[in-house]
């Protein structure tokens, strides 16, 4: 399982995923979760995927290897509409390629995929590709998207997340987000990969791996508990006879 987020802001995009594909007594696999497709300077591009690894690693690795030819392709592309489109049209191919008649119903092929980034001479953009290969965008209204194991982060998303969130409180958000989804599902764990783009610099101002032993990530999870306890504690209790 794996947990993954992204966030189109007034002031940029926000990504993080978790990197744990399997959980088990005696197993436990790391995969990073996020890849960047970049043009310093022309073109950011984020992809966060989830669900079949096998999948997901066919579809990154097609898109990375016609990267480099004359064909239309996510570092050659107008627009960021046209780049979900190769997207989701990689996706179709690799499953069809893996279960051409779709007979295999006891395998789960599918993958999702969340792209976000920037092109020069357009705003950023944000995309979520679902696993039949077409894709909706975020908006003002609804500015975040979840992938894989959502249920457990997404009420601090709803609650605290909108269109003008500072990067630096989106970031914040995030990680209490994953904090949340850890301490109730085993299955997505650290390390948490970050990456962060203000709008416009099309270069990112954050790209970091948080480690089991950060400091920041074990100080804010703390004081979310403690305030989480200070606040139930302050609440006014029902009347009981």
């Amino acid at each position: 399982m794996t947990y993954c987020v992204a966030m189109r802001l007034a002031d940029g995009l926000v990504f993080a995923s978790d990197s744990r594909t399997n959980a088990g007594f005696d197993q436990i696999s790391t995969f990073r979760k996020m890849h960047v497709f970049d043009k310093p300077g022309e073109r950011e591009l984020v992809l966060l995927s989830a669900g079949n690894l096998a999948t997901s690693q066919s579809v990154i690795s097609l898109l990375e290897r016609r990267a480099g030819t004359d064909t239309t392709n996510v570092l050659n592309t107008t627009t960021m509409f046209e780049t979900a489109e190769i997207v989701g049209q990689t996706m179709r191919e690799v499953i069809r390629r893996d279960n051409p008649d779709g007979k295999l119903s006891h395998v789960d092929f599918s993958c999702s995929l969340i792209l976000g980034g920037q092109i020069k001479g357009e705003a950023p953009r944000l995309f979520n590709v679902y696993p039949e290969g077409n894709f909706i965008e975020a908006t003002e209204e609804t500015p975040y998207f979840q992938i894989g194991e959502s249920k457990y982060g997404k009420p601090i998303l709803d609650r605290i997340v909108n269109y003008r969130t500072p990067l630096d409180r989106a970031y914040q958000c995030a990680l209490i987000s994953f904090d949340s989804t850890m301490k109730s599902n085993l299955s997505v764990g650290m390390p948490l990969d970050i990456a962060i783009y203000r709008k416009d610099a099309l270069e990112p101002c954050l790209m970091e791996r948080v480690e089991d032993q950060c400091e920041y990530f074990h100080s804010l999870r703390q004081q979310w508990h403690n305030g989480i306890q200070e606040l139930f504690s302050s609440l006014e209790p029902p009347a009981i006879s």
